[in-house]
């Protein structure tokens, strides 16, 4: 019988397999440009019983060689073509910006340090601690750039028949952020959770669900559009702690000081840092586990 690859015709493409706080991703290494992904390939590679499966993947393509981020390539050597589990195209993805950095060491590209990454949703400047003398892989820190709240006001999201205000805030790509009473209020995340005004997402949008932990410290869940529920989301734990830094009257802009959260996921654990002048940085690990060729 056939393997994935087989009927992707992508067979021996060599690929790896990665992930930041369990927000996991299947690594086509394509530095020419030369693989074609199209949307029922992502969604064979992701499959978790039929194929490797992911969240989702990243392409590592050289930037000039890639028509959509030929425009960054005098930036960033270097571009992360992200799609969602169900081969659907998306802008960003935060922790797949630490993944794709952690593959760019492993095969040589990079070294620990200061790496300018293109994406999707603009030029990522990412830096690489070194590595721990026991060999623990070093953190990832990502300047994701400025939130936008684009509104409208009077966002809501239901599960289940409730319903709560949400947060729009937008991360390059889109996010309604909840506070709830109880992550399990959130339901089984497997579908889209109902938002409303109709017409508000029509691209459609990842839901945040958070709880307070303690000071400046938060957990979340979340359905990112196109994968479902996930362990883990780089660009929604930054959402969430700009609504978190809303909420809580600490808006840096305003206040002159920068200020950090911890924000918990299913998967592990982020620090999110807003800065006077709005940029956002995002701390935490990306890991490369297996590697391989597709048969």
């Amino acid at each position: 019988m056939g393997g994935v690859s087989e009927r992707s015709g992508i067979s021996g493409t060599a690929f790896l397999k990665g992930h930041g706080t369990q927000n996991d991703f299947v690594i086509v290494p394509d530095p020419d440009g030369r693989i074609d992904l199209p949307a029922a390939t992502v969604a064979e590679l992701c499959d978790r019983r039929a194929g490797i499966g992911a969240d989702g993947v990243l392409r590592v393509v050289r930037s000039a060689a890639e028509p959509a981020a030929a425009g960054m390539a005098d930036e960033a050597e270097w571009f992360m073509d992200y799609r969602n589990a169900d081969g659907s195209i998306a802008e960003m993805c935060g922790n797949g910006v630490r993944v794709f950095a952690r593959y760019l060491v492993h095969a040589g590209h990079a070294k620990p340090g200061e790496l300018a990454v293109a994406t999707r949703g603009g030029v990522k400047k990412v830096r690489i601690a070194a590595d721990a003398a026991d060999g623990t892989p070093g953190g990832i820190t990502v300047d994701m750039g400025r939130a936008v709240l684009p509104g409208p006001d009077g966002i809501t999201v239901t599960v289940d028949g409730r319903s709560w205000p949400a947060l729009n805030v937008n991360m390059g790509n889109p996010h309604a952020v909840a506070f709830v009473a109880d992550l399990a209020h959130a339901g089984n995340l497997l579908d889209a959770p109902a938002t409303a005004p109709a017409g508000a997402y029509p691209q459609g949008v990842n839901v945040e669900f958070v709880v307070d932990r303690g000071e400046r410290h938060v957990a979340m869940r979340v359905h990112e559009r196109g994968s479902g529920e996930t362990r883990s989301c780089g660009t929604g734990a930054c959402a969430v702690a700009v609504a978190a830094i809303r909420r809580d009257g600490a808006d840096p802009a305003v206040t002159g000081e920068a200020v950090r959260y911890t924000v918990d996921l299913p998967g592990g654990r982020l620090l999110i840092e807003e800065f006077p002048d709005g940029r956002i940085e995002m701390t935490g690990p990306a890991v490369i586990v297996a590697e391989g060729v597709l048969l």
